[in-house]
């Protein structure tokens, strides 16, 4: 008979991480593939609005309460004019678009996509052109998007028909500026002086805006993290982040350790947040430099796919990855990661949202439907919002062929406070065995549990299509509170919430 794997943890209200900012559980859309066209706008559509966007995609976009999305790159954007983009569409310029080896028809741009943005509840994250374009195209871009008017560019917003200013908070200083693949690659140094040239003119236009500077394009880079020490040596006085990208896959087949890669993105997370507190140290600088996760997802499914697209057409196929059910589990990690670091990880951005590398997916005409991993995405960013909590964790650990002692209790929580709500998140990286759990809360006395939702699977590699839905929540857990501890049952390999609320 098998010894029973057991982890216990300890809740209280005290030990608190930060006040997590909704923005972690935000996404982003790039004029890649079907993200646009035929993702979030297709006008001959039986569900399109007078605007060309679906709303059956929209509906979607709506139940993940997305609060914030990066547009419009991405690689897309280091070689974008961003007046290909607006006025009338009749005249708007095809281009060839090198990044993704596509043509570009331009029929969605910035105003488009603002107003789309609002009625998704989100805020827009904008990125400008470092790549071929520089200082002039942000600051003329700024004053096109946030001047109330009097001015050539605002004046020109208002012809296109937008009286008021967009009044976009946030804004990208490029994109994987360090990548040989970006056009318009940089040094670091290179990059760090057009960084906070453009921050400056940027902020005379509108000082009220928040910056976020290019790291590293993944923790494998070569000048990692020396790439975000010299930038910052540069900029740490004129943004507000520093991005960090990052996408895994299970190339090798090797589960156990694939459901461990969140290890390295924790220790991606500690990385820079040392190397933004060196550089504070180094200045002399009493301001704390935050992070912005603005891409990360798993990605590889559609790689040999790719390869196989005839270059030069409109809206192709491009990184649609099929999610299975394990894509979702390491996504549910990835997120619990983010609250581990709500300290100082204050934006991030699933890439993408529709149809590429997406949790929702489309057919051009027909149906939309949920990928796997929508469900930790959306579990996390709906019951995610309060404060998070440092639990204190017992757990059973194994090896893996990259990793050393990884837990199988894989666990973050959030309080919130204002509606008396305390909400767990936990993964069960064991492949064969439940993992029975005792957690202490008596610190939240008066609570029980309201629900425990659990996400499983016997198939690892199972799959949601538009005919059927195979992965799915359910709330069939078995969490129990007495006498202050709770005892539940996490299945094997399942990602589980358990929600409790005052009595």
């Amino acid at each position: 008979m098998t010894q029973q794997l057991k982890a216990k943890m300890i809740l209280d209200k005290e030990f608190r991480i930060s006040e997590v900012d909704k923005r972690i559980y935000g996404s982003f859309i790039e004029h890649l593939g079907r993200a646009v066209y035929g993702g979030i706008y297709e006008p001959g559509h039986h569900t399109a609005d007078e605007n060309g966007f679906r709303r059956d995609v929209l509906d979607l976009v709506t139940e993940l309460q997305v609060p914030i999305i990066r547009y419009p790159g991405g690689n897309f954007v280091s070689g974008y004019n961003w007046e290909d983009g607006v006025g009338p569409k009749e005249q708007r310029k095809r281009r060839l678009e090198l990044a993704w080896r596509t043509i570009e028809t331009n029929e969605v741009g910035t105003n488009e996509f603002v107003q789309w943005a609002k009625e998704a509840n989100a805020e827009v994250m904008m990125a400008v052109n470092l790549g071929t374009r520089g200082i002039d195209d942000a600051r003329n871009l700024i004053e096109y998007c946030n001047h109330p008017g009097g001015t050539y560019w605002s004046d020109l917003r208002k012809q296109h028909g937008f009286e008021q200013p967009h009044k976009i908070k946030t804004w990208c200083l490029g994109n994987e500026m360090d990548g040989p693949w970006q056009i318009g690659h940089k040094t670091p140094v290179e990059y760090g002086r057009l960084a906070i040239e453009t921050a400056k003119v940027m902020r005379w236009v509108d000082p009220d805006i928040e910056l976020v500077a290019c790291g590293s394009s993944s923790a494998n880079m070569p000048l990692f993290p020396e790439w975000e020490a010299t930038v910052l040596d540069h900029t740490y006085d004129s943004v507000d982040y520093i991005s960090l990208h990052q996408y895994y896959g299970n190339r090798d087949n090797d589960t156990p350790n694939y459901l461990a890669l969140s290890m390295n993105m924790d220790h991606f997370i500690k990385t820079v947040i040392s190397t933004c507190d060196y550089v504070k140290a180094k200045k002399r600088s009493k301001k704390t430099l935050n992070l912005s996760f603005d891409e990360w997802n798993v990605w590889y499914h559609s790689n040999d796919a790719d390869r196989k697209i005839e270059p030069w057409s409109i809206a192709p196929p491009q990184l649609e990855d099929i999610y299975n059910f394990e894509d979702a589990l390491l996504v549910g990690s990835m997120l619990i990661t983010f609250l581990k670091h709500a300290d100082r990880v204050k934006m991030a951005c699933m890439a993408q949202l529709v149809n590429v590398i997406a949790p929702i997916m489309t057919e051009n005409g027909g149906k939309s439907w949920r990928q796997t991993i929508f469900y930790p995405y959306l579990h996390a960013s709906v019951y995610g919002r309060g404060v998070s909590l440092q639990p204190v964790v017992s757990s059973p650990k194994y090896d893996s062929k990259q990793f050393t002692d990884v837990p199988y209790l894989d666990t973050a929580s959030v309080y919130n406070e204002e509606k008396e709500e305390v909400t767990i998140f936990a993964v069960n990286r064991h492949l064969e065995e439940p993992l029975q759990l005792a957690c202490d809360v008596r610190s939240f006395e008066g609570y029980r549990v309201a629900e425990h939702i659990v996400l499983e699977h016997d198939d690892l590699k199972a799959v949601n299509t538009a005919e059927s839905e195979t992965v799915k929540p359910h709330n069939g857990g078995n969490a129990r509170l007495n006498d202050g501890i709770i005892e539940a049952a996490l299945p094997k390999a399942s990602w589980n919430v358990i929600r409790l609320v005052k009595a």
